[in-house]
């Protein structure tokens, strides 16, 4: 895709929004600053208040008991990249050919922080990113998607991570990761603040993403976690040759909850700041994880499954919302809620139009403003079978693909990440394969495919079955079908996104 015709999607949204009469510039007003938080692999079960009978997280506790709890918050797919899409546009990841880990955002893709820079927000990205390279000449690097500053990493980290600042070369940061971002956060706030702009940062913790380290302190927290889980193993990457290797699950345990812990104290430093600086009152600080817990990690989830899979285990996360001008006291929420509505509230508040596109989030605005009881339309979550996209005609050049930043984990015989996306221009019968899921406020509809047989079908009472035991497709036909029916309707206008009918 040339940058010609790039810069022709960005002029026309642009346009846009000078019809819609709106500005784009603006300075500090009583507009709330946001940021959003993101912790990597981070399960629903492993906070303190979901009662996890180890974690120590004292500050997401906090968050949870004075703002708004989003029990039922999901991820828009099982996996990172295709997630953190949903993030940045509002949409489902197939919609732009993100697949998978790995899969790169598409240039045309209009980014919150572009919208929130045109509506003269400081905006500044901090951590993983993983929608293709963080470098400079990278058509999806931060900066293309509306982040006036960033220092980031193609994919994750671990301590003393290696990160790119504003798409130079990568330099090695000694330290925590989760408090190097937080102290970058921090100094990107004062010159926001000293613009007398309001500010939008999105930090993506490289925590809790095997393979672990912690600090001492956070170590000695976990130390009787070592002996709860007697003679079982787990396989995951070694810290010292990238490579996958055999440990000891309570030493892998102890390892993941220091760093969760160590992610949780970076969040409470970041909100001391906020309150000292007079700030914190109108910040949206918004939590929430990418996935469900891997499979090295899950030991306490109660529900099915795990990160890669559509069952709860794999897609519902920790959400919390905290907002003091707008959400005082507890409030818990058991209304299905998931990332790509991300876009959409911010843009309600801060009264922006959603870009003029196919999108599949809604505003939570109401819900924050207390007035939404259930969610007026169903969620779709679908795992793309990534055989019918390989081979295709390459989105973007190759080489403009490759990664800089290293990191611990070897993938194809490099320490570093190659990103790819695929042009996809026609619909074919193959392509509405892959595992897809109908969310509704309470049937759960599972649509597997398998080569050369009949699809399968699952559905789930989510609301009397959370841990997704009792199999109803046979009894609640009409449900199904129906569920069915939409699903498919959906995956249509995906796909047609997907063909880049969007873009024209």
């Amino acid at each position: 895709m040339t940058a010609s015709k790039s810069l022709r999607c960005r002029v026309r949204y642009v346009l846009l929004l000078l019809v819609l009469g709106c500005t784009i510039s603006a300075t500090a007003d009583d507009r709330p600053n946001i940021i959003l938080l993101m912790g990597d692999d981070h399960g629903w079960d492993e906070t303190g208040y979901n009662g996890h009978p180890h974690l120590v997280t004292p500050v997401l506790d906090q968050m949870a008991a004075t703002g708004l709890r989003l029990d039922r918050f999901f991820s828009g797919h099982p996996s990172c990249s295709p997630t953190r899409v949903s993030v940045i546009t509002g949409r489902h990841p197939n919609r732009c050919g993100t697949f998978a880990p790995n899969f790169s955002i598409r240039p045309e893709e209009i980014s919150v922080a572009t919208i929130f820079r045109q509506a003269g927000y400081a905006t500044g990205h901090f951590g993983k990113w993983h929608l293709g390279p963080v470098k400079a000449e990278s058509p999806t690097n931060p900066g293309r998607m509306g982040f006036d500053t960033w220092l980031s990493h193609d994919n994750f980290f671990e301590l003393n991570p290696v990160l790119s600042r504003n798409g130079g070369p990568p330099e090695k940061i000694a330290g925590e990761s989760s408090e190097i971002l937080i102290s970058e956060t921090v100094g990107f706030i004062k010159k926001a603040i000293a613009a007398k702009k309001p500010f939008f940062a999105v930090v993506w913790f490289g925590s809790p993403h095997e393979p672990y380290s912690g600090l001492e302190k956070d170590l000695a927290l976990y130390k009787d976690v070592v002996k709860a889980y007697p003679g079982k193993t787990v396989r995951l990457t070694s810290n010292k040759t990238g490579k996958p290797t055999t440990r000891s699950l309570g030493d892998v345990l102890q390892e993941r909850y220091a760093e969760i812990t160590a992610m949780d104290r970076s969040i409470g430093q970041l909100r001391d700041w906020l309150g000292e600086a007079a700030v914190r009152k109108n910040t949206i600080l918004w939590y929430c994880g990418d996935n469900g817990t891997p499979a090295g990690g899950i030991v306490t989830s109660p529900f099915r499954g795990r990160k890669g899979t559509m069952y709860d285990g794999g897609i519902r996360v920790p959400g919390v919302i905290e907002w003091p001008a707008k959400i005082s006291g507890s409030r818990v929420s058991n209304v299905n809620t998931v990332t790509s509505d991300i876009l959409p509230t911010l843009c309600e508040i801060i009264g922006r139009p959603v870009p003029n596109r196919p999108m599949d989030g809604i505003s939570l605005r109401p819900l924050i403003e207390g007035k939404m009881i259930q969610r007026p339309e169903p969620i779709g979550f679908w795992s793309f079978n990534t055989g019918n996209a390989r081979g295709g005609k390459p989105y973007i050049a190759p080489k403009l693909q490759q990664g800089t930043t290293p990191l611990v984990k070897m993938l194809g015989g490099r320490y570093t990440r190659q990103f790819v996306n695929f042009h996809h221009p026609e619909i074919r019968d193959q392509d509405f394969g892959g595992v897809r899921v109908l969310l509704g406020n309470r049937y759960k509809l599972i649509v597997k495919s398998r080569k050369g047989k009949p699809d399968t079908h699952e559905l789930y009472d989510v609301r009397k079955d959370p841990a997704e035991k009792q199999n109803l497709a046979s009894s609640e036909t009409k449900v199904a079908q129906g569920m069915k029916k939409r699903l498919r309707a959906w995956q249509q206008s995906v796909l047609e996104s997907l063909t880049g009918a969007d873009y024209r």
